[in-house]
């Protein structure tokens, strides 16, 4: 990564902070993007050029999550098969606690703003919807169209799934190393049962 572009990252990382930094403290829908834009000394304008929607301010982990994607899909050895991809690579984000795997403690606060605001909530529901279809380009070249779907929609279905898992037990007033003690099983049974299909529930 060259200068000019550890800069934005550096920029981009700050505003986002930032913002997340007010709406963790008054709530994502009493905070205005002029307010982030004041607080992070950019222009309104500067903002926007980072984030084109408010609530990619909050939810700003998910460009990552779609390069990560991407990545794992497109590097993985030679024989191992997407959803083996996919199930290592969740276990390296567990293993590196990273908020990623929902396990880090401030997780539950997040986890709380997103829960207090339709437009997180809606724009959450629209984003597992742009992994399902990043997976399912990325499995179309390899598949067939109604296998590369089908594998696309099941996969996307487990991370959230893995995610919403660990968030709704801290929710509910579960610890967060008890959760992530935990997780790993989570995201196994996961994946297992992507792999062996709903005969394996029971």
């Amino acid at each position: 990564m060259g200068l000019r572009e550890q800069k934005k990252q550096a920029t981009r990382r700050h505003i986002s902070d930032v913002a997340s930094m007010l709406f963790l403290r008054r709530g994502f829908d009493n905070v205005t993007v002029a307010e982030v834009a004041e607080a992070a000394g950019v222009s309104k304008m500067t903002v926007f050029n980072y984030f084109p929607r408010k609530e990619d301010l909050f939810l700003d982990r998910h460009a990552d999550r779609l390069r990560d994607l991407e990545q794992v899909i497109r590097a993985r050895p030679e024989g191992e098969s997407p959803v083996a991809a996919l199930r290592r690579y969740q276990h390296e984000l567990l293993a590196q606690r990273h908020p990623l795997s929902a396990t880090v403690p401030g997780v539950v606060h997040f986890a709380r703003v997103v829960e207090a605001s339709p437009a997180l909530r809606g724009r959450v529901l629209e984003q597992s919807r742009e992994i399902a279809e990043t997976l399912n380009t990325l499995l179309a070249e390899e598949f067939a169209p109604l296998d590369a779907e089908l594998m696309a929609n099941l996969l996307a279905a487990a991370l959230e799934t893995i995610y919403r898992h660990a968030t709704n037990r801290m929710l509910a007033g579960a610890d967060p190393d008890e959760v992530y003690r935990d997780q790993p099983a989570v995201v196994d049974r996961a994946f297992d049962l992507v792999e062996r299909g709903l005969g394996a529930v029971g």
